[in-house]
């Protein structure tokens, strides 16, 4: 599975309220959540985003409180990655249960600036900067994951395979 996108950059301890604002949690529809995403922090990311950017932060992305409607929102403005330095745990479950990709790296944190073009092999492990031409590691994603990820998220993937059990 090949993702490719732009970056959005951010720094350190973005939180779940940051991601999407308490006000804005009258709904847990994807599309109407997306247009709230990040919004505290960047006012431009809803108009902006394009399916397929990439979301770059530093540690404890996530973090705050445990709310499934942050992934949801990134997931429903059509973002098709995160990475980070580190990630909030709660909410790193909540990103592998809906089906949205999320990377630990340090190196490609450090390296990767806003508006770089990314191509990321969940598979291999492999982020590749094409604006920079460099390309960092990360742990590759275990087989199981990827078809959570391909089937949607956990709920999709258990429908999914329930016939054949």
């Amino acid at each position: 599975m090949i993702l490719k996108g732009k970056v959005f950059k951010y720094g350190a301890n973005v939180n779940t309220d940051e991601i999407i604002p308490a006000r804005y949690l009258t709904t847990s529809d994807p599309k109407e959540l997306a247009k709230f995403c990040m919004k505290d922090i960047d006012d431009n990311f809803a108009s902006q985003v394009k399916p397929g950017d990439i979301i770059v932060a530093d540690k404890n992305f996530g973090c705050g409180s445990s709310r499934e409607h942050a992934p949801i929102s990134i997931k429903g403005a059509g973002v098709s990655c995160v990475i980070a330095k580190s990630f909030a745990r709660i909410f790193f479950r909540n990103c592998i249960n809906i089906g949205l990709p999320i990377i630990e790296s340090d190196e490609a944190v450090d390296n990767i600036d806003k508006g770089d073009k990314l191509e990321i092999d969940l598979a291999k492990g492999e982020i590749k900067n094409v604006t920079k031409k460099q390309t960092y590691k990360a742990q590759p994603f275990p087989e199981f994951m990827q078809k959570l990820i391909k089937a949607g998220g956990l709920l999709s993937y258990i429908k999914g395979n329930a016939d054949k059990s």
